[in-house]
């Protein structure tokens, strides 16, 4: 894989769309799969949406040498990962350190979501009571779900839906984990929810700003590790946060910037990785919802314009030549695949190689692989 050096390019230089789609391969870890140990891909990733709780498990697969479920579990169980409500009022699955450095930049996006979709459920409602009374509920360490969190508060505030408030406590109020066995390997569980600050034994970390967003700035870097080169319209699609340009001013002479075929600027991390655009791709399926996918507002350089509602639909999808060619799902316990245009013989085959791979992973009895006729 040929990489750029790491020399500050000018303006003008123009990444196509093909060169956009090498380089995002390659910092997801889907140009070539790593052998770096799984909390240090999801660092890297800056977290897996994480909403359908066995979909990282194929996130983590298809980017990573010889990982098993296990490696994941233990992971959740031991505290080293988390699920949150983050990124665009999206469950996460986190670092933990990074669930405690982060959180406290996406509380007032968080809030302010909530209480938009709530608007009239929720109108003059005071914040700072409900997480007061939050809090003293959780005050015995004990998880709880939704439900049992709410309650509690039903007398105090009767006139809102129990779903509104509890959205306002578990995703925006209170900084909270979705304990395990939620979240682990082929296991259905409830939501059960406890205190990012009980569950990790720490505080989520205090805002600081002296004006430059150091928290964004940090945001910024480590979003483009792992998508750049981007816009700065994609850093807010992706983290959902609208009071970016004071972080993306303050680190941009650390930056190189590029234009891509409509003349957008994007930024990216000097020497970070810029393959060839004529590098080959291999197959990978990925999971429904797919940072890979949905962390660009411009999604242009992996999938095509007619198929942008696969990615927000919750379907599964399948990489040929690093762009969304088919969609899979797991159907009369085998892997099925329906592409979304002819693919080629190889195309078929390495399609069935690595679906069969797939298969193995999810324990289908059959190890089969059936794609249908060509969309």
């Amino acid at each position: 894989m040929t990489t750029s050096p790491g020399r500050r390019r000018s303006a003008t230089t123009v990444l196509d769309d093909r060169a956009l789609n090498r380089a995002t391969l390659a910092r997801q870890h889907l140009l070539e799969r790593t052998d770096s140990a799984p909390l240090d891909v999801v660092s890297h990733l800056a977290g897996l949406q994480a909403q359908e709780p066995q979909e990282p498990f194929v996130g983590l697969w298809s980017r990573t040498r010889g990982f098993r479920p296990e490696m994941l579990d233990e992971l959740l169980t031991e505290r080293a990962v988390v699920r949150t409500h983050l990124m665009r009022r999206t469950v996460h699955l986190v670092a933990a350190d990074d669930a405690v450095a982060w959180r406290g930049r996406h509380d007032a996006m968080l809030r302010g979501r909530v209480l938009t979709t709530y608007r009239d459920e929720l109108r003059g409602i005071d914040t700072t009571a409900v997480r007061a009374a939050g809090l003293a509920v959780l005050a015995d360490g004990r998880p709880r779900t939704m439900a049992e969190l709410v309650e509690p508060l039903r007398d105090r505030w009767p006139r809102p839906p129990r779903r509104a408030l509890g959205e306002l406590l578990v995703a925006a109020l209170i900084p909270m984990a979705q304990l395990p066995p939620r979240g682990l390997w082929q296991r259905t569980a409830g939501v059960r929810n406890l205190s990012l600050a009980d569950w990790l034994g720490r505080e989520v970390e205090q805002v600081e700003d002296d004006g430059s967003d150091p928290a964004g700035q940090r945001l910024l870097r480590r979003y483009l590790a792992a998508h750049g080169p981007a816009t700065s319209s994609d850093l807010r699609a992706w983290c959902g946060l609208t009071g970016l340009p004071a972080a993306v001013r303050a680190a941009r002479g650390d930056l190189v910037s590029f234009r891509d075929s409509r003349g957008r600027e994007l930024l990216d991390l000097p020497g970070a990785p810029r393959p060839d655009p004529g590098t080959p791709a291999p197959v990978r399926f990925l999971p429904a919802f797919d940072n890979a996918i949905l962390g660009y507002r411009d999604r242009g350089r992996i999938i095509d314009e007619e198929h942008l509602g696969l990615s927000v639909a919750g379907e599964r999808v399948v990489l040929v030549d690093g762009r969304v060619s088919a969609t899979w799902t797991v159907h009369d316990d085998r892997v099925a695949v329906t592409p979304l245009r002819a693919l080629s013989r190889a195309e078929h085959r390495d399609v069935r190689e690595e679906g069969g791979a797939l298969s193995e992973f999810l324990g289908t009895a059959s190890g089969d692989v059936r794609i249908a006729a060509d969309g």
